[in-house]
C-alpha cells in the first residue's frame, strides 16, 4: 500500500511543470539536486552568523549589556579586516598541494573552526566586556576583539572557497541557478536566524545568550560539514607539489580579462550604495515617519521580498543571454528610485512610500550583486574560480563595512548639527541626518554607472560568431 502511494505521487510529481521547480533543472548525474542543496548549507551558515554579529549581538551589547557604543563598532567591524584576504585565500584555495587531493576542502574546514571557535568565546568574552564580573575589563575587550577577528576570519574564508567549489562542481550552463540559489540561501539563512534569535532571547538574559551564541556555534561546524562531506572528489595528480605562481604574476593575468579594476571599483560603489543605510532604515522609520516597532520589523521581510524578486529576474534574464553588467545596471537604477522613494517619504510622511522604496532597495540590491557576481564568474580563466570570487568578495565585504560604519557617523554627526540649529532654521530636523546619507547613497549610484558604461560597451562591441558560452549554454536552464 505504502509502495503504491510512493508511485502515485511520484508521478503526480513529475507532472510538475519545472517552471514551478526553479533549480530543479541544475541537478545532473553527476551533481544532484540534493548535493547541491547540501553544499548550500554553508550560506545558510554565513547569513546566520552575519545577522548574529550585525543584527542580534549589535543590539544586545549597546542595550542590554550597557557596552558603549564605540567599543560595539569596534567589535563589529573587526571582521571587515579579514575580507581584503580574500582574492588571497581564493587564489591559494586554487593552487593548494594537499597529498589527499583536495584544494577546497582544506580552506573550507579551516574556516568553519576560525567560525566556531570565534563563536564558543565570544559570549563569556562579552560578558567580561560588560563589567558583570570581577575579571578586569581589557580581558574582555581583546577576548572579544579575538572573537569577532576569527568569527570574521571563518566566515569571508568559507564564503570565498565555498562560491569556487560550487562553481568546480557545476558545468558553466548551470552557473547562473548555481549563483542564484546560493545567493537565495544565503537570505534564507539571514531571514530564517533573526527570527529564532529574537524568539530565543525573549525574555533576555545572559544565560539566554550564552546558549544561543553556542548554539549558533555548533549549527556552523554541523552545517558546514554537511555541507563539505563528499563534496570535492580527490584528485591527487592535481594537487601534487608543483610550481605555484606568485599571487602578483596570478592576479597580473587575472586583471588583464574584462577590465577588472574597473570591474571590481563598479563593485564596490555599487555595494557601498546599498549597504550605508542598511542599519538606518529601521531607525528612520520610527523616529522620521512614527512607524510602530512591528512595522519596522517588517521592513526587514520586504528587504527580503525584494532581493528574492531581483534574484528572480536575474536568473531568467541571464539565462535568456542578457549582458550581466547591463543587470548590474539595472539593479542601479532601480536603487536611484528606491532611494528616491526613501527621501520623499519623510516630506509626504507616508509609510506606503517607505515600504515600496524598502522592497525596491532589496530588488535593485539582488540585481546588482547576481549581476556582477556572474560577470565575475564568467571572465575566470579555468583554475581561477578562487582568486576571482576572492577578489569580488574582497570589494563587495569592505565596501559593505566601511558605508556601514561611515552612514551611522554621518548620520549622527549631520543629525546633531542639524537639530542644535548649526545648520540653519530650514534644516532643524532629525531627519536630515538620515537625508544626507541617502543622497551620498544617490551620488554612489551614479558613479556606479559610470564605471558600468564601458563595461557593459565592451561586451557589446565584441563580435561573436557564435553565442557567448554563459547565454548560449544557460538558455535551455531557466525556460520557465
Amino acid at each position: 500500500m505504502i509502495a503504491g502511494l510512493n508511485t502515485r505521487l511520484a508521478l503526480r510529481w513529475g507532472r510538475i511543470s519545472t517552471g514551478f521547480l526553479p533549480f530543479a533543472e541544475i541537478a545532473t548525474a553527476e551533481m544532484p539536486l540534493s548535493k547541491l542543496l547540501r553544499l548550500a548549507l554553508f550560506q545558510v551558515t554565513v547569513g546566520m552568523t552575519i545577522v548574529l554579529l550585525i543584527g542580534t549581538l549589535n543590539r544586545v551589547m549597546i542595550v542590554e549589556l550597557g557596552v558603549k557604543a564605540w567599543v560595539v563598532a569596534l567589535m563589529v567591524s573587526a571582521p571587515l579586516i579579514f575580507a581584503p584576504l580574500r582574492a588571497i585565500i581564493g587564489f591559494k584555495s586554487d593552487n593548494h598541494a594537499s597529498a589527499l587531493g583536495w584544494r577546497r576542502v582544506p580552506y573550507l574546514w579551516l574556516g568553519t573552526m576560525a567560525q566556531f571557535g570565534g563563536l564558543a568565546i565570544m559570549p563569556f568574552a562579552l560578558i567580561i566586556l560588560s563589567g558583570d564580573t570581577t575579571g578586569p575589563i581589557i580581558v574582555g575587550q581583546v577576548a572579544a576583539a579575538f572573537s569577532f577577528f576569527l568569527v570574521g576570519a571563518g566566515m569571508h574564508t568559507v564564503q570565498t572557497v565555498g562560491l569556487a567549489l560550487a562553481t568546480d562542481l557545476t558545468p558553466p550552463k548551470h552557473h547562473v541557478r548555481v549563483v542564484v540559489l546560493l545567493s537565495v540561501m544565503l537570505l534564507l539563512g539571514m531571514v530564517v536566524s533573526a527570527g529564532v534569535f529574537g524568539l530565543a532571547l525573549h525574555p533576555f538574559s545572559e544565560i539566554r545568550l550564552i546558549q544561543v551564541v553556542q548554539g549558533a556555534a555548533a549549527m556552523v561546524l554541523i552545517l558546514n560539514t554537511v555541507a563539505l562531506w563528499k563534496q570535492e572528489p580527490r584528485q591527487p595528480g592535481r594537487t601534487k607539489p608543483n610550481a605555484v605562481p606568485s599571487f602578483a604574476k596570478a592576479w597580473a593575468e587575472f586583471s588583464k580579462a574584462g577590465r577588472s579594476t574597473r570591474r571590481l571599483v563598479a563593485v564596490a560603489c555599487g555595494t557601498a550604495a546599498f549597504s550605508m543605510g542598511d542599519i538606518l532604515l529601521e531607525p528612520y522609520g520610527g523616529q522620521i515617519l512614527h512607524l510602530p516597532v512591528a512595522a519596522t520589523t517588517a521592513l526587514t521581510a520586504l528587504l527580503a521580498v525584494g532581493g528574492l524578486l531581483g534574484f528572480a529576474l536575474a536568473a531568467r534574464s541571464l539565462a535568456r543571454g542578457s549582458d550581466p553588467y547591463r543587470l548590474a545596471a539595472l539593479g542601479a537604477l532601480a536603487g536611484l528610485v528606491a532611494f528616491s522613494s526613501v527621501i520623499f517619504a519623510e516630506p509626504a510622511q507616508s509609510a506606503v512610500l517607505f515600504g515600496i522604496g524598502t522592497m525596491l532597495i532589496g530588488f535593485g540590491g539582488g540585481l546588482f550583486a547576481v549581476g556582477t557576481l556572474m560577470a565575475t564568474v564568467d571572465i575566470a580563466t579555468t583554475g581561477q574560480n578562487g582568486l576571482a570570487l576572492g577578489a569580488w568578495g574582497a570589494a563587495q565585504a569592505s565596501a559593505a563595512g566601511i558605508a556601514i560604519a561611515m552612514g551611522g557617523l554621518i548620520r549622527d554627526g549631520v543629525g546633531e548639527l542639524a537639530t542644535s540649529g548649526a545648520l540653519g532654521e530650514a534644516l532643524q530636523s532629525p531627519g536630515v541626518g538620515y537625508s544626507v546619507v541617502y543622497h551620498i547613497e544617490l551620488y554612489a549610484l551614479f558613479i556606479t554607472l559610470v564605471a558600468l558604461g564601458p563595461l557593459v560597451r565592451a561586451r557589446g562591441r565584441t563580435p561573436q560568431t557564435t553565442p557567448p558560452p554563459l547565454a548560449s549554454q544557460s538558455l535551455a536552464v531557466l525556460k520557465s
